[in-house]
């Protein structure tokens, strides 16, 4: 009953519908696999600042247990921890697994954003952008309109990829998902935390400023929204336990629906990241299977 008011409380103070705006909705996902708060806070990353002045920035955000790869970015996309999606381990396939997911589609995949969307939201288009294979594992391709893998760790033509994308489909509401793997195998390969793990974060800064100033070029920055997800953070040259190092994240969104509000320190998980964007999308139903909360410190 609870869960069924909230929903209620969600739908009767959604935004204005994707259109009323006069432009649709388009969120950019910049995800960078174990970011960590620590990483965050010596790193430089000017083009990160700037993207995420005029919104919200939290460097407390929570992962979900286990503090690993496949359940945390299976948790943003799909607004719930590893106890309703199923997904335990970096080794899950859809063929095998040992905990079933409390609800599954047609092809048996626990409902994702990009479900949701293709349900709800007319002409949307969706892309799906990553350069760690079993990453996709999770979510079901047919909701995506277009889908690529980048070889060794690359990710500067993901980058290009996304950008095109963006451009072709900018009439259209739109979740483009970029992500790259390398900060978090700089993280393993030399440490948490090192000279070489720090390189990969400032050097992923330079790669998101130079598609930044792209999409301002095309006049195609102002009306997107933009959200900076991780998936834990790491200490020596592991993650997966409950250190503050491994348990702490950084999470930011701006877009011209967010509030200015800076640095906060409200309570926040990954899993609320498909809470955060179907509000964006003004989706007027959410998956009954859905843990996550919205925070509400985000929205104007």
């Amino acid at each position: 009953m609870k869960k069924f008011l909230f929903k209620l409380f969600f739908l009767s103070v959604a935004s204005v519908s994707v259109m009323a705006q006069g432009s649709p909705a388009r969120v950019l996902i910049i995800g960078l696999d174990g970011f960590s708060t620590e990483g965050y806070k010596v790193a430089k990353h000017p083009n990160i600042d700037k993207m995420v002045a005029d919104g919200v920035l939290s460097l407390s955000t929570r992962p979900v247990m286990p503090s690993i790869t496949l359940p945390n970015w299976t948790s943003h996309l799909t607004g719930s921890g590893p106890e309703e999606h199923g997904i335990t381990a970096n080794n899950w396939t859809l063929e095998k697994h040992p905990l079933p997911a409390i609800a599954v589609d047609e092809e048996g995949y626990y409902p994702s954003i990009f479900k949701l969307l293709k349900d709800m939201v007319p002409n949307v288009k969706t892309a799906y952008y990553y350069n760690w294979k079993e990453l996709i594992n999770p979510i079901n391709k047919k909701y995506l309109d277009e889908v690529a893998f980048e070889e060794n760790d690359g990710y500067s033509a993901n980058y290009s990829k996304a950008f095109d994308f963006i451009l072709k489909h900018q009439k259209d509401p739109a979740l483009i998902f970029l992500y790259s793997v390398h900060t978090d195998h700089a993280g393993h390969e030399f440490g948490w935390m090192s000279d070489p793990y720090i390189k990969a974060i400032e050097d992923a800064d330079v790669a998101i400023g130079a598609l930044l100033d792209k999409l301002k070029k095309e006049g195609l920055y102002k009306g997107t929204h933009f959200l900076l997800i991780t998936d834990h953070g790491g200490i020596n040259k592991g993650h997966g336990g409950v250190s503050m190092n491994e348990m702490q994240v950084p999470w930011a969104i701006t877009g011209p629906q967010i509030r200015k509000r800076g640095l906060v320190t409200d309570f926040n998980s990954n899993k609320n990241t498909s809470f955060v964007l179907a509000k964006i999308f003004n989706i007027s139903k959410l998956p009954d299977a859905w843990t996550a909360i919205l925070p509400n410190v985000i929205f104007k």
